[in-house]
Parts: structure tokens; C-alpha cells; sequence
């Protein structure tokens, strides 16, 4: 199963509002925080509404 490594590289300080909750709804309250989120169609939309601000990785964990 696929999950993804999402870590904030940008501060969501100047950001717009709608995307400042989006970073926040993924878990993403500091700068460098790392979440892992399962990879799904609902994440990878929320994740491509704030992609200016994080890094992504892919990582294959057993379960």
C-alpha cells in the first residue's frame, strides 16, 4: 500500500486563506513537519492546491 511523505516547506504565513486551510486540514501546522497520509484521489487534490508550499514523497509500506 502507497502512502505519502508530505513535509511543509513554505510558510503558509502569506498565503491565501483557502489554502492556508488546506495545509492545516492536511495536518500541516509547522514549518518542516512531516504528516504521512494515505494516497488517495482526496489527497492528492488537496495536496495540488498547495504544492508551492510542500514536498511530496511516495514511500511502499506493508501492512
Amino acid at each position: 500500500m502507497k502512502k505519502l511523505n508530505v513535509t511543509l516547506v513554505k510558510s503558509a504565513i502569506g498565503a491565501v486563506p483557502k489554502n492556508r486551510k488546506t495545509a492545516e486540514a492536511l495536518g500541516l501546522t509547522k514549518m518542516h513537519k512531516t504528516v504521512c497520509l494515505p494516497d488517495n484521489d482526496a489527497v492528492r487534490g488537496m495536496l495540488r492546491q498547495v504544492s508551492h508550499m510542500v514536498k511530496v514523497e511516495e514511500v511502499e509500506v506493508d501492512e
